[in-house]
């Protein structure tokens, strides 16, 4: 307790007490405010024995399909696009990729990467999430799979092939496929279209047709093949043929071989000597006879005659 004290003017000042410590308040220098607790949803998990830590995608099998049956009734009472539902939605994906690590093991014979591969069949297995009812009474591997497998064929079909063919084409690739490779095995050699048809009982032409269209699914590169300096032969492109500049110039002279016939004597020579002994018109008048004007004339009127002849053809 303080001392009095005199205020300005006489008056004497009260001291100051400190107040008496309350009973009811917490020691702590903040009050509680009641403040809720920052973490993940409450989804309603079931009670399943997992370490700290531990990665969704490595449960049992048997923990993984009850999590995943408890998560989709959970997702299926919560609205779209809050946090807890992409946080349940994000935990079925994690949970479930096994399921598409599955699927892609069908198309082990394709090219295609294997994170590509995974890619298109988490967006089927996103749909299949979206989609599922879990009032439907089955279980969501037998739901999710067609969806899963129908997402990664629906991605060979529109992707993989270099040129567009008709899905009906595309479709009767894989059964000649098949049955090329059966009747291989039975044949112990390549089978004809004749042998594919009968197998198939499908028209000649129509397996013809698809053989066709085969050759469309993967296009090899220009660039393909060994070195100009190795033994073998070089790059694709440089073995490929173009087109002969050359071959309209014979067919020109083919042409003009019956319109140079049919000239007269003096005027082949002059055509002769102008074009095939490469003589100036002063030569050439020099030998015949003639002045270099009347050669110019006569050359004139011999080319032009013989223009007019191929543009008649």
């Amino acid at each position: 307790m303080l001392a009095p004290t005199t205020a300005p003017g006489g008056r004497t000042r009260e001291p100051l007490q400190a107040a008496p410590a309350r009973a009811d308040l917490p020691e702590v220098g903040l009050p509680e405010v009641g403040l809720p607790e920052v973490g993940l949803p409450e989804v309603g998990l079931p009670e399943v024995d997992l370490p700290q830590g531990a990665d969704l995608r490595e449960m049992a099998p048997a923990d993984a399909r009850e999590l995943t049956r408890v998560l989709l009734r959970r997702l299926s009472t919560l609205e779209e696009g809050t946090r807890e539902y992409s946080y349940v939605r994000n935990t079925l994906v994690e949970m479930n990729l096994s399921l598409v690590r599955f699927a892609i093991r069908r198309f082990n014979s394709h090219r295609e990467p294997k994170e590509d591969l995974l890619q298109v069949g988490a967006v089927g297995l996103v749909k299949a999430i979206d989609r599922f009812d879990p009032d439907l009474g089955v279980e969501f591997t037998t739901f999710a799979m067609p969806t899963v497998l129908g997402e990664l064929r629906r991605h060979f079909r529109d992707t993989t092939w270099a040129v567009h063919v008709p899905r009906r084409l595309q479709e009767l690739r894989i059964v000649l496929a098949r049955a090329q490779e059966k009747l291989a095995h039975d044949l112990d050699r390549a089978p004809t279209p004749a042998e594919l048809a009968e197998h198939l009982s499908l028209p000649v032409e129509e397996v013809v047709e698809g053989l066709t269209a085969a050759n469309g699914h993967t296009a090899g590169s220009l660039d393909l093949g060994g070195a100009e300096d190795e033994d073998g032969p070089g790059p694709l492109a440089d073995r490929l043929g173009e087109e002969d500049q050359r071959l309209s110039r014979v067919e020109d002279l083919v042409a003009l071989k019956p319109l140079v016939a049919a000239l007269p004597e003096r005027e082949r020579l002059i055509l002769s000597m102008r074009f095939c002994e490469d003589m100036t018109q002063s030569q050439i008048g020099a030998r015949l006879g003639l002045s270099q004007m009347h050669v110019s004339r006569l050359l004139s009127r011999t080319l032009r005659k013989l223009r007019e002849g191929l543009d008649s053809d």
